[in-house]
């Protein structure tokens, strides 16, 4: 780590905390050169692979863009989508994985986005998995109502 005063590269740890939402690790450090202080804030990368092998970061932004779209006309607030990232995102952080494939992401949106909003779901995945007839459809909309007798 380079002190952003001297740019030694010699530095030790005065303090370390969790910061944000426990996704990062916030670091109070001293250069050993100059003396002064500065913070850091330390994150584990979280990679995605597109279907063409592109590899990205990934990003909250671009899940919620992607849900924004099937949740359009729905009761469905800004608020409630970025809690849906963020749930998305711990899905995928739990697999212990830095690099995940693009479907995986798909796969993890689709269980939060069924419990915020069926319709939303229903265009999410008609998309997402490909729904080719109407069969597809009906298969989706009889498991909702399975799940949704059995919740009851």
């Amino acid at each position: 780590m380079h002190c952003p005063f001297c740019r030694h590269d010699g530095s030790r740890v005065v303090d370390s905390r969790t910061a944000e939402d426990g996704t990062s690790i916030r670091r109070r450090r001293e250069c050993q050169q100059c003396g002064r202080r500065f913070t850091t804030l330390e994150t584990a990368s979280l990679s995605v692979r597109k279907r063409s092998g592109v590899v990205e970061p990934f990003s909250r932004d671009k899940v919620v863009v992607g849900v924004r779209r099937a949740c359009q006309g729905r009761p469905v607030s800004d608020d409630q989508l970025a809690f849906l990232a963020h749930k998305v995102e711990e899905a995928i952080r739990a697999g212990g994985q830095a690099l995940v494939d693009s479907h995986d992401v798909g796969l993890a949106i689709l269980g939060p986005l069924r419990e915020l909003d069926q319709i939303a779901y229903l265009r999410f995945a008609s998309v997402y998995s490909s729904f080719d007839s109407l069969e597809d459809f009906e298969r989706a909309i009889a498991e909702l109502r399975r799940a949704e007798v059995v919740s009851s």
